[in-house]
């Protein structure tokens, strides 16, 4: 943890070996940062994990300290209310175990988990693991806010240098305050495009075009959900003014359908595409750049959950999320879950969850229920009234709202696999282009996903299919096959087969982390034991 000495740390790191904390919190952005700071003043002990420096996750990104950065606020959405949780976080006892990256979660008994984890800095090469040190950290609860990764659809010339995901090109800039290159197209679907061009053009950076592949009009059919969430359609203005102030034109049912170039990209082309996301024959046009900023939504990251047997439910865009009670715990008693992998749906909705999680975990922990009538969330050493209670849930209830709206309109249409070629490459670590995927499809007889994964080794690379998955997934469907279930990913990040090793053998007697609490419903999936991803 930064600015804490070697003592402190040690000490933090036997604490977490022989007591067990009340709650592990597992990612300190925005809905783990709520959870923690509310669990902490609700008199609980807590241990906050994240594999970054600090506070804030991927959508507080800090700006490295070698960047000299004065006003790292100025890049940032809502900067005071991350401000006031850092502040809460800083006059509480939450043990942060910061540089951690959580690999897996083992459930030991009915009322006790491990959450082990590696030390080492973000990004940080991890091909040998020598210089990265195995910790556990024992909790009666445990509290996912684990966030989401970016959706890559491919197309021709997609892994040139110069393509980046549009999350990745804010993520530059918010750490290095870099550029990915100076004349910039954001393409893609869903509204982080409109923040990542607010932001490259707020750093300087020529936006000629932002090409959106569904269109606006999805929105007007929930007008009950819209008038519910003013907040929503005031950041809309917010970042649309900003684009007609860089005179950025939006471009709507278009794609980015190839990129050129030869040592890195030099223009892409633009089409208009159908309902279904078919290009328009006769509608290409060519755009010179020498950046492509890309991402087509957001994918809940919830393979630890997932691992253990978590139920998860299919999303209104067809990821997957967690299926969480109304009171954000996920099928297993004892794990909770906020923000995105209960489902994208912005930073607000995962303040909203990491408090509302808190006080469920605190209630279970202490038995005592919420009174008739209390403080707010924010209480000291007690818990906040129901009414206080309700408020969150509404509040959670309206946002969630919204997010499925957000999920239903910006949903890729199934015609975007005409971009392919059969030379595309759908997965870029294993290099399996989309001829060998469609011939796994037609001339083998593959069915489905990990068929075709077996058959071609797509999705068995470095990223375990968290980059081509849904690309996989599309090609290999069938008009009659049912969607396939959530990978099961045994580990949520690379380890060395040394730590693997040390564990200790399995306990006969712990319960069956598989077996979930929760009632399920034909829309909720229990992973598939068998599935996963071979190496």
């Amino acid at each position: 943890m930064p600015g804490s000495t070697p003592d402190a740390s040690a000490a933090r790191e036997a604490r977490a070996v022989s007591d067990p904390y009340d709650v592990a919190v597992i990612g300190a952005g925005p809905a783990g940062l709520a959870g923690a700071v509310t669990a902490a003043e609700l008199g609980l002990s807590v241990a906050l994990l994240d594999a970054s420096p600090g506070p804030g996750g991927q959508f507080y990104r800090h700006p490295h300290p070698a960047t000299g950065a004065a006003r790292p606020e100025a890049l940032h959405h809502d900067w005071p209310a991350f401000a006031a949780l850092r502040d809460r976080l800083n006059s509480r006892e939450v043990d942060r175990f910061f540089q951690h990256h959580v690999w897996t979660v083992t459930r030991e008994s009915e009322t006790e988990w491990t959450v082990h984890a590696l030390t080492g800095e973000d990004g940080a090469d991890s091909a040998d693991g020598d210089d990265r040190q195995p910790v556990t950290v024992r909790a009666r609860a445990v509290l996912l806010a684990t966030g989401a990764y970016e959706r890559q659809l491919p197309f021709p010339g997609w892994t040139l240098p110069g393509v980046v995901g549009a999350g990745g090109a804010q993520a530059m800039l918010k750490s290095g305050l870099a550029l990915p290159g100076r004349r910039i197209v954001v393409a893609g679907s869903g509204p982080l495009l409109l923040a990542a061009a607010s932001s490259l053009t707020a750093a300087g950076a020529h936006v000629p075009e932002v090409i959106e592949a569904s269109g606006y009009l999805g929105y007007a059919r929930n007008p009950a959900v819209l008038a519910a969430n003013p907040g929503k359609l005031a950041e809309a203005a917010l970042h649309g003014s900003a684009l007609l102030r860089h005179r950025v034109r939006l471009r709507t049912r278009s794609a980015v359908i190839e990129a050129h170039g030869t040592d890195r990209v030099e223009a892409v082309t633009v089409a208009r595409l159908d309902r279904d996301w078919r290009p328009v024959p006769g509608t290409a046009r060519h755009v010179p750049c020498d950046a492509l900023a890309v991402g087509h939504g957001l994918v809940p990251r919830i393979e630890t959950a997932t691992a253990l047997g978590c139920a998860t439910r299919r999303t209104a865009d067809g990821t997957h999320a967690l299926a969480l009670s109304p009171l954000q715990e996920t099928s297993l008693r004892g794990m909770w879950a906020a923000g995105e992998a209960g489902g994208v749906g912005g930073v607000q909705l995962a303040f909203t969850e990491g408090a509302l999680a808190a006080l469920a975990i605190s209630a279970r922990l202490t038995g005592r229920r919420p009174a008739a009538r209390g403080g707010g969330p924010g209480a000291h050493s007690s818990l906040p009234g129901i009414g206080a209670l309700r408020t969150l849930r509404r509040r959670r209830d309206r946002m969630r709202a919204f997010a499925e709206a957000m999920a239903r309109a910006h949903a890729p249409g199934p015609g975007w696999t005409e971009w392919l070629t059969d030379e595309t490459d759908v997965c870029r670590c294993e290099e399996v282009p989309a001829g060998r995927v469609r011939e796994a499809v037609t001339e083998y007889g593959a069915r489905d996903t990990r068929t075709v994964k077996l058959l071609t080794r797509a999705g068995m690379g470095w990223c375990q299919g968290r980059m081509c998955d849904a690309a996989v997934t599309c090609l290999a469907a069938t008009p009659t096959a049912p969607p396939p279930p959530p990978p099961r990913l045994p580990l949520a990040t690379p380890i060395p087969l040394g730590t693997l090793a040390s564990l200790p053998a399995p306990d006969a007697t712990a319960p069956d982390a598989t077996a979930p609490h929760a009632t399920t419903t034909p829309d909720i999936t229990v992973p598939d034991a068998t599935e996963g991803h071979a190496s």
